[in-house]
């Protein structure tokens, strides 16, 4: 198959995005990367940002989008920013506690989300969701993973993130093989089970490659059966500055093939 890009999540040097928006994606363009997936509320203009992109030669991979703005009272404008910006991934990175705490509400997040997913489809977009750990812990006597990807549509992205899911003690390849072709965009995040034994934090700070995630069957099946179109580095550890660690990820992923 052709080969997958490489983004990174942007939410991995968030402080000097936000101090030099334009000199940080400069230096991610430079390090080889194809492209970056923002996260948060908007601080600059669609226009502004797609034209940075353009100069850099990097595509708009996602954006983690919170959860009021994909509420029918923002979305208009959420939707209209993203066309400007030439973003097709409109991805939650997560939910209110009080909206997710019994399997009814994971099925009731289910059902909004693909009426979300219908709503985006006429403009060529899709929406997703991006794990963390608890989505591993059984709830009602299933984990709440499988309660929501198990009642949504292909519209709605699976956005596996490696690191808290290895985090959270799900078997990452099983839950890529359970939903083939829901895979569209994936976290390459780090964690090392040894060192987050005690302090979960500890678990993040390895580099890509240098952990514990099983990464030759994630690609594998990425790759064939998971239908992925997007690798996307995380890197969340303050174990080296935030451009080197996300430089040394990426050089990492290349002397590995990617």
């Amino acid at each position: 198959m052709a080969r997958i890009p490489i983004g990174l999540e942007l939410y991995s040097v968030r402080h000097e995005l936000a101090s030099d928006v334009r000199g940080t994606l400069r230096a991610v363009a430079e390090m080889g990367y194809d492209g970056v997936e923002f996260a948060g509320p908007p601080q600059h203009k669609a226009d502004e940002l797609r034209a940075l992109l353009d100069e850099f030669g990097l595509d708009c991979c996602g954006w983690h989008t919170p959860f009021d703005l994909v509420q029918d009272e923002r979305l208009d404008e959420t939707i209209a920013f993203n066309e400007t910006l030439g973003n097709r991934y409109v991805i939650v990175p997560g939910v209110p506690e009080s909206l997710r705490s019994s399997r009814e509400d994971w099925l009731k997040l289910a059902g909004f989300f693909n009426d979300l997913a219908d709503k985006l489809a006429p403009h060529d977009m899709l929406t997703g969701y991006h794990n963390h750990h608890v989505e591993f812990t059984p709830m009602d006597g299933e984990p709440p993973w499988d309660t929501f990807f198990g009642n949504t549509g292909p519209g709605v992205i699976m956005q596996l993130d490696l690191g808290n899911a290895l985090y959270g003690g799900a078997d990452i390849v099983s839950l890529l093989e359970g939903y083939p072709g829901r895979a569209i965009t994936v976290h390459l995040k780090p964690y090392s089970k040894e060192a987050g034994r005690e302090d979960p934090r500890k678990g993040f700070r390895p580099l890509i490659g240098e952990d514990d995630v099983p990464w030759d069957g994630v690609f594998r099946l990425c790759e064939t059966v998971g239908g992925t179109e997007w690798y996307i580095v995380e890197y969340e550890s303050d174990a080296f500055p935030p451009l080197e660690a996300v430089d040394r990820c990426l050089q990492n992923l290349k002397a590995m093939g990617k």
